[in-house]
């Protein structure tokens, strides 16, 4: 048996036929709209508007959202997420991947916490594809520290006048809206609101941030509002309560991107056994020498346990009994096996592995957005440590 994208991936017991036929539809689509093209797109910094009503129309954007908004919420699982997060990430280019499914971090607060009339007008457009939602909670002062945001919001009649910044808000140059954390308080998480930001109001300006070591077709931006009026109605549950709402959605955020970067080292294994056994030294294939073997066979061990572990995390959300500690040493557990294959793999690959247009290059320049991105190693460690109570 070869070391495949596919054949390296554990059996799943819980997966239907149902879920396999999700993943071949995906896959179909994958490999006619976005596969032949990411790399080009990566390298070009911008990927085409029209994948998104693409992606809407295959359903992509639409798993786990109410039906009443265009989603499909019915029977519904995280294997259904899990797959379309392994589908886009075979490609190998994690700026795609980023900066699609981007919705996914901050549409379910809307849908859950906003009022009717703004979940009817954001939910629908975003599903579909035709617009377009990004995050706004980092901060120039800060990143993971959200609770000491500085960026506020002043009641003022039917409005909320907001002034302030953020950045490194991926999706943030196309988004229409920002669902975006401000303090109407005091200090700390108990002054933090949620606020929803159409981009088109005065006042909001933003500048792209382009000169990034990896994800160079996803658009990441800096925020500016000045004086901004936004109508109340935007604000996202209740006043002073936006902490929680951010915080209910982390564990799926970091379960997305923890699906994210196994496959990702799923890709780095297959680049690397192909080239093991296509490459000839020493006049016998690389594959043919013990050290190489055992780098391949490392990696399939650390790909092995890292996959153990996502099922049955996955399984805890399933049954509704998610850990928070054990999703936050999960990416950590992710991070490290991604950063270990894709060093291994460029090893492996040698020269080539350095070369643009390489799959384990581009990889390896995007391990570190992966490892810190949703919350860093050392943030992880330090939420589980709470969560298990030491």
């Amino acid at each position: 048996m070869s070391l495949t994208f596919d054949s390296a991936r554990l059996a799943n017991r819980d997966l239907t036929e149902s879920h396999e036929q999700w993943r071949t539809q995906l896959r179909r689509f994958v490999e006619q709209e976005i596969e032949p093209f990411a790399q080009d797109w990566d390298e070009q910094g911008k990927i085409p508007d029209d994948l998104w009503p693409k992606a809407g129309a295959q359903g992509i954007f639409a798993i786990g959202y109410p039906e009443a908004y265009g989603g499909m919420s019915e029977g519904i699982d995280m294997w259904y997420h899990n797959i379309v997060h392994e589908e886009i990430a075979r490609v190998g280019v994690g700026g795609v991947l980023a900066s699609l499914i981007v919705h996914n971090i901050c549409l379910p607060t809307v849908l859950r916490f906003a009022k009717d009339e703004v979940k009817e007008e954001i939910g629908p457009a975003v599903i579909s594809g035709e617009k377009r939602i990004s995050l706004a909670v980092t901060e120039p002062s800060g990143g993971s520290d959200v609770a000491r945001l500085k960026t506020t919001a002043v009641k003022d009649g039917d409005d909320y006048v907001v002034n302030g910044s953020k950045t490194f808000i991926t999706g943030g140059m196309n988004a229409h809206w920002f669902s975006t954390a401000v303090r109407t308080g005091g200090e700390g998480a108990s002054g933090v609101s949620l606020l929803v930001i159409p981009a088109g109001l005065p006042g909001v300006t933003r500048t792209s941030l382009d000169k990034k070591q990896g994800w160079w077709c996803s658009d990441t931006a800096t925020l500016y509002f000045d004086n901004v009026r936004v109508p109340a109605k935007y604000l996202i549950g209740t006043e002073n309560q936006g902490f929680k709402a951010i915080m209910t959605n982390f564990n799926h955020e970091r379960m997305g991107l923890s699906v994210d970067m196994e496959a990702f080292a799923r890709v780095c294994l297959e680049e690397a056994a192909n080239w093991a056994n296509e490459r000839q030294t020493f006049g016998k294939r690389l594959a043919d020498h013990q050290v190489i073997r055992h780098k391949l066979a490392e990696m399939k061990r650390k790909i092995n346990a890292t996959q153990a572990y996502i099922q049955q995390c996955s399984y805890q959300i399933n049954m509704d009994k998610a850990d928070a500690g054990d999703i936050a040493m999960l990416k950590v557990q992710c991070s490290q096996t991604l950063e270990f294959c894709a060093r291994e793999a460029m090893q492996i690959l040698g020269g080539i592995g350095y070369m643009r247009g390489s799959k384990v290059e581009r990889i390896y320049r995007e391990v570190r957005v992966q490892a810190i991105g949703g919350g860093s190693e050392e943030i992880m460690r330090d939420l589980a440590s709470r969560q298990y109570g030491i």
